[in-house]
């Protein structure tokens, strides 16, 4: 899945192969930022293959609404950069974020369980493609939909549409 020029989705195993999880490779742009979010239900993992992406997973001891990357939880963890073989495994319940602040894009394996991810990814490709800002209300939505509940912003960053 193309999500606009420099940003890419490779679907690996879906619900057509596998009901436990679904996998992904994923390129992360410059300057994208997923945004510190939560599933009630949902565990993921996050591998990176090259460069470098900011990685949070704890429950912070204030959720603030703009810049996860300040949070710090209970125990003192912050929020840190990873580059090639940093792993993050994300529990249900557990907010968290990534993001690339470097110059070049970031290649990710990501893996969402149990299956069907990669629906959402569908249907987000779509809004993005339409051109313009997606209605925040539909964005809202299609993550109800999908068991993300957002609680900051997504910077779409280079090779996503910017209005």
């Amino acid at each position: 899945m193309d999500l606009c020029s420099g940003a890419d989705i490779t679907l690996k195993v879906g619900t057509e192969q596998a009901a436990s999880a679904s996998s992904f490779e994923i390129i992360v742009p410059p300057g994208y930022d997923v945004g510190a979010h939560v599933h009630a239900r949902q565990e993921e993992l996050f591998y990176i293959l090259e460069g470098e992406l900011d990685l949070f997973a704890f429950e912070p001891v204030t959720r603030t609404a703009e810049n996860w990357r300040i949070w710090q939880s209970h125990t003192g963890a912050q929020v840190f950069r990873g580059g090639p073989g940093s792993l993050m495994f994300v529990p249900p319940g557990c907010p968290h974020a990534f993001a690339n602040p470097g110059t070049t894009p970031a290649r990710m394996f990501f893996q969402a369980a149990p299956a069907g991810h990669e629906g959402y990814f569908e249907e987000l490709l779509a809004l993005l493609k339409r051109g313009g800002s997606p209605d925040p209300e539909v964005i809202a939505a299609l993550r109800k939909r999908y068991d993300i509940e957002q609680l900051t912003p997504l910077i779409p960053g280079q090779g996503f549409p910017q209005s």
